[in-house]
């Protein structure tokens, strides 16, 4: 037997009205995206050398690729559904993050002001909601043309530029700048 290298996914960089944005696509068949997360956030550590702000989107869960992205982040932003599963992973990412001593707050998705586990969840541990995010079906429809919300319309612009603003303070990064658009 011998080892030889083969590929086992890519890194791909791209832009978007000044913001730069890396995305790692994992191989069918491979057990493990850990190189690959070890990668972008090597590329990513270029990008935050040069000022910019390092925004690092993980998968729902606790699972290895969710470890890696995080050990190294200044705050972690938990976003959870209103439903009894979404309180599930928002526990079990909440333990994670407790056991890096990571700060972190909640923004809570799909919100329609009924019972809502996740809330309960987070007044509970005593979790700083951040922000709300309303369940609209407009933004799921932006969502799935590849249209970024807060540039086609005004209200989730101004949703989103105050959801980054709460998080900037609550991390400690009171400079608020914002992407052009």
């Amino acid at each position: 037997l011998t080892e030889v290298e083969k590929p086992m996914g890519k890194v791909q960089v791209g832009s978007s009205a000044g913001v730069e944005v890396l995305t790692g696509i994992l191989n069918l068949g491979e057990a493990s995206g850990i190189p690959i997360i070890h990668r972008l956030l090597e590329k990513a550590r270029n990008l935050e050398d040069q000022g910019r702000d390092i925004f690092v989107d993980c998968p729902p869960g606790t699972a290895c690729i969710v470890m890696e992205s995080i050990q190294d982040a200044d705050y972690c932003l938990l976003v959870a559904e209103p439903s009894i599963f979404g309180a599930h992973n928002l526990a079990m990412v909440h333990e994670l993050v407790a056991l890096f001593k990571k700060p972190c707050g909640v923004v809570l998705n799909k919100e329609m002001g009924a019972e809502n586990p996740s809330r309960d969840y987070c007044l509970e541990k005593k979790l700083p909601v951040l922000g709300e995010i309303p369940f609209d079906n407009r933004l799921g429809s932006l969502n799935s043309m590849g249209t970024i919300a807060a540039r086609a319309q005004d209200n989730y612009r101004q949703l989103f530029d105050s959801l980054l603003e709460t998080i900037r303070k609550e991390g400690g990064h009171e400079k608020i700048t914002h992407p052009q658009r």
